[in-house]
């Protein structure tokens, strides 16, 4: 996995460098300069990286997140491509590729879908499997404001997996709705993007209960 966050962030960082910034991405409110600055504050400003998280402490981390903003685009994506120094807690042995595949990821395709005329990546299997790994583990977290039962099921599982690994209830409750889709697009609609192509199985009052709950962190 440490490969795969590793090509992420040197894709995120080349695209950022090609699109420019000032450019719109899925994040509502941030342009690419914004979600730049969110990712180096969030590895490198010890004192402002709470906020994003904690409700109470977000406004100093907008505040530090906008001086962050300030500075040029090619050297915020340096920093992203370079990954945390050694005294961040991401940079810590086993850290970075633990939590931040989901988050650099997501945030790749935050700003490739943004654009006009985004189509999904063909990504690696082994990739794939990753994210699905992630979409398991994160979901109990990221829907935890949905008032009805969540079941995932990824469609692009190679030919031949066990039924139980490719179809996981990961919200309780009744009634219920089924997220269908391959992985990737999994981890990006339980991270609250829309633009995933997810297509949500259910009774229409709880498909609809699903869509109006708020997502993600």
């Amino acid at each position: 996995m440490t490969s795969y966050v590793r090509s992420e962030r040197e894709a995120l960082a080349d695209l950022l460098l090609a699109v420019g910034p000032d450019q719109p991405t899925l994040c509502e409110g941030w342009d690419t300069r914004d979600l730049a600055a969110h990712l180096v504050v969030r590895e490198r400003r010890l004192d402002a990286s709470p906020g994003i998280v904690l409700p109470p402490l977000a406004g100093w981390t907008r505040h530090v997140q906008d001086g962050v903003a300030e500075q040029d685009l090619a050297a915020l994506a340096e920093q992203i491509r370079t990954g945390p120094p050694w005294w961040s807690p991401f940079g810590l042995p086993g850290v970075d590729e633990r939590v931040n595949l989901a988050e650099f990821f997501v945030h790749h395709e935050d700003v490739r879908r943004g654009q006009l005329g985004w189509e999904p990546r063909d990504l690696d299997p082994r990739l794939r499997s990753a994210l699905w790994a992630v979409a398991r583990r994160s979901s109990r977290l990221l829907l935890r404001q949905v008032p009805v039962g969540v079941v995932l099921r990824r469609t692009d599982a190679p030919d031949g997996t066990p039924d139980d690994r490719v179809e996981a209830r990961v919200r309780g409750g009744d009634p219920t709705v089924t997220l269908v889709g391959p992985a990737p697009e999994l981890v990006l609609r339980v991270f609250g993007r829309t633009a995933a192509r997810v297509d949500v199985e259910g009774d229409e009052a709880a498909v609809r209960a699903f869509e109006d709950a708020r997502l993600g962190v």
